[in-house]
């Protein structure tokens, strides 16, 4: 008889645990910015460092922000970065 009460109880935990994540999954969700993603993506991939970031991707995050300019990286082609830029400026605000 024990056994079925700690069974019962550990049922019934888990079910008020599992109720207080899907809420707490709903009311907390954060949308991620897929701007970098997508700017990272139309960069050259190189991550040279001669903008004077660590890699493609911390420039796409400062691009995305407006702290940096396109015109800083130098592997990109000009006909790329005028796409990032026509990105940058249709997305400005998502």
């Amino acid at each position: 008889m024990e056994i079925f009460k700690a069974v019962l109880l550990m049922l019934l935990l888990g079910g008020i645990i599992g109720m207080f994540l899907g809420v707490a999954g709903e009311k907390l969700y954060v949308k991620e910015d897929t701007r970098v993603e997508d700017v990272l993506a139309m960069l050259p991939g190189y991550n040279c460092g001669g903008c004077g970031n660590p890699g493609c991707a911390g420039m796409a995050a400062k691009l995305v922000e407006g702290a940096m300019t396109v015109d800083k990286c130098r592997p990109c082609k000009p006909d790329q970065k005028e796409k990032i830029k026509a990105y940058l400026a249709e997305h400005s605000g998502d």
